[in-house]
């Protein structure tokens, strides 16, 4: 697993050569009965079995996992490794829903917090907003989410203030996410101790795009695109307070392009919130994310599509766009939000910084931007490899992508009067 990985994009299909043997083996034996089944109740029992308690809480709604597993069931074309993947994925989603209800339950001051003031980072896939999340997440007084904090919220066996089981849970992992897809972390590196994602806080709910961008599940995707997301976000807004029980901050950064659908549930639910809208050539940013979903469903399948993925992924990132652009237009405080274009960040990250700390009535001192810079030099460009991709590998050109973000192109131009 070399740091000077070259990722291709054409080389979608192609996985470790142990991954293969393993998934031809393991699919030759399900005469035998050896395949992993996706049962709802099966789900539910393991993981009440798995974590001693049976209470989802009142609030769980349990039709989100239902379309989902009739997606995975039905559409995904899971091979055996991405359908093993999948039932411990669900089931410790399941858990983590078991355990916060044990601590609401338990604690309930927890729930009497106010979620801290947030600044949400929202724009496209491949717009920097890992790079920003992280560059913010220095600052001490910031409480980011952690990728395994991301992966398990809730406390396992009493480790609320340590996180030793869940940091050795996401360690292990990061290793097997870099044993099965070894190009991957030139593409997003998932490191288990960096900010995240807080769309995994609505994967409790299973009301989140993570599945549409890991596998083919056009039904699901279909159903949450028109299905109110009031009870993801409510809960997720729970899952934050219990996160800032177990590590005090004065405030939060979060990010994930799954907002730019949704602004009105953030500020409903998260309370005082600034966004961040990061911005980038769509010619640039659209193939580099195709290729980012190629090489997740690998990991799941061995029939991806990458003309299937461009497809879909176009059509709804058009669709995204233009939620947060209506939203936008017709959001009462314009103030609330503050654009980031990419050459920027790119090229003066500092002054991005400056501009987001003055929009919010605070100044960058000179020990936080030592913070900053020492942050940026950690999380280098290519520190993993580099990220290759072809958009001819899609079955599409460059006028497809434009015929859809037209309505965006216009916005970016006046946005920064080009």
């Amino acid at each position: 697993m070399s740091n000077t990985k070259q990722i291709i994009s054409s080389n979608y299909n192609q996985k470790p050569l142990w991954f293969s043997a393993l998934n031809g083996l393991w699919k030759s034996t399900y005469a035998l009965g050896t395949e992993v089944k996706l049962d709802k109740d099966q789900l539910i029992k393991s993981a009440r079995n798995e974590s001693g308690f049976s209470d989802f809480g009142k609030d769980f709604w349990d039709e989100p996992l239902d379309k989902l597993l009739y997606s995975m069931n039905q559409e995904a074309r899971l091979h055996p490794i991405g359908r093993f993947i999948a039932k411990k994925r669900l089931e410790n989603l399941l858990c983590i829903r078991l355990r916060a209800e044990h601590y609401f339950k338990k604690y309930p001051e927890i729930l009497e917090q106010k979620v801290y003031p947030v600044t949400a980072i929202l724009g496209l896939q491949r717009t920097g907003t890992t790079k920003l999340q992280r560059l913010l997440a220095a600052d001490p007084t910031c409480r980011s989410l952690r990728s395994w904090e991301a992966l398990n919220p809730a406390p396992i066996h009493g480790d609320e203030f340590t996180g030793i089981e869940r940091i050795k849970f996401a360690k292990m992992s990061e290793t097997a996410l870099k044993y099965m897809s070894p190009g991957f972390f030139a593409i997003h590196p998932v490191e288990h101790l960096a900010p995240e994602e807080d769309v995994l806080l609505l994967d409790v709910s299973f009301m989140s795009t993570t599945s549409e961008a890991t596998m083919h599940v056009p039904a699901y995707a279909a159903w949450l695109e028109k299905t109110d997301q009031s009870i993801a976000y409510a809960y997720s807004a729970k899952l934050m307070k219990l996160l800032q029980w177990q590590q005090p901050a004065k405030k939060w950064v979060i990010k994930t392009p799954h907002h730019l659908e949704f602004p009105d549930m953030v500020a409903k639910h998260f309370g005082d919130v600034q966004f961040v809208w990061t911005h980038r050539n769509v010619l640039e940013a659209i193939p580099s994310f195709l290729s980012m979903v190629a090489y997740s469903r690998i990991l799941f399948s061995n029939e991806v599509n990458a003309n299937e993925v461009a497809v879909h992924w176009v059509k709804k990132i058009s669709h995204m766009l233009n939620k947060a652009m209506e939203y936008r237009i017709n959001a009462t405080n314009n103030e609330q939000f503050i654009d980031v274009s990419f050459d920027e960040l790119v090229k003066d990250s500092g002054a991005v910084l400056n501009k987001i700390y003055a929009h919010r009535g605070e100044m960058v001192t000179p020990e936080l931007s030592q913070n900053f810079i020492q942050t940026e030099a950690n999380n280098q460009n290519g520190k993993y490899g580099e990220h290759r991709y072809h958009l001819t590998d899609f079955g599409i050109d460059e006028s497809y992508i434009l015929q859809y973000t037209k309505a965006y192109q216009n916005y970016q131009r006046t946005l920064f009067n080009i």
